[in-house]
Order: C-alpha cells, then structure tokens, then sequence
C-alpha cells in the first residue's frame, strides 16, 4: 500500500473509474435504477466534479487505479452540507485502509471548503462500506436529503465536521 497516489481525476480517468464504480455495484446486486449504476453522471465524474467546493480523488499504484471518492455539494442541499460520492474500489484494493485514506481526505478538502456537514446515501448490501463509514463517525438517518435522484439507496448517513 506504501505505493499508492492519490490525486484528483483527469478526463482520462472516466471510464476507467465508471467502470470500477459499476462493477462494484453489479458485484453488490445494486445494479439498478435509482444508484449510481443507471446514473448518467457515472461516465462523466471529471466534468461533474469540475465545479468549486468539489473535488475527485482517484487511487491508483503503478499507473494502476485502484478506485475513487469524491466530495460535490449535496444537490438540492443547503451550501454547508456536502456529500461523499462515488466511493468504490477494486477488490484487490479492499481491507488494507485505503478506503479510510480516501475518506480522510475527502472530510479534510470539505472542510477547508466551508462544509459542516457530510452526507452519504448506500445500502444494506453494502455493509463493509457502512462499517467504514460508522467508523469514521457517520450516523444513520431516518430519511433522504436533498435531491441526489438515487432512490435506489435506502440507508442515509450524515457527519458533523
């Protein structure tokens, strides 16, 4: 792991991580409607974190990437509350704190943004992830915020920063 950049995504990156982010979801039976799986968005993640107060880190070691998370305004949100995206990696980069690493960061760049609050939507069958999320301070919700469009989630999660 002592190998692995971390550095914000280029153009070039979108497939790669489109695909890393829909294999994770089909591996996971959340490739549906309603998830960042039928999401346009999904193909293009340069262009939609291209914008302030937003920012896209990619993984990756020896040329290789590992996988992504970003940080985007909470569509539909009030401005002090972000949201943490497209968090996927391969499996061969699981369980070794890179997950954690890339979360670290992304909390740090949001609040240096002016962000007090972080939100994230995921599901059950994604409970490796939630653990992680729980470890970093994530608390469950009762309901959606915003308007991110993935009602295909059904687990809501917020941090205080």
């Amino acid at each position: 792991m002592e190998t692995i950049t971390v550095r914000t995504i280029v153009v070039a990156d979108d497939p790669t991580i489109a695909n890393i982010v829909k294999t994770t979801l089909t591996e996971f039976g959340m490739n549906k409607a309603g998830t960042a799986y039928s999401d346009p968005t999904t193909d293009h993640l340069s262009v939609l974190f291209n914008k302030p107060r937003a920012i896209y880190y990619i993984a990756e070691e020896n040329g290789v990437i590992l996988g992504g998370a970003g940080i985007h305004p909470l569509d539909g949100g009030e401005a002090h509350v972000c949201e943490l995206q497209k968090m996927y990696l391969i499996p061969a980069a699981r369980g070794k704190g890179l997950a954690g690493k890339l979360i670290s960061q992304c909390m740090e760049f949001a609040k240096e943004n002016g962000y007090t609050q972080c939100y994230l939507e995921t599901s059950p069958e994604l409970a490796r992830a939630r653990k992680v999320y729980e470890q970093f301070g994530f608390r469950y919700l009762t309901g959606p915020m915003g308007n991110t469009g993935h009602f295909g989630c059904d687990s809501w999660m917020l941090k205080d920063l």
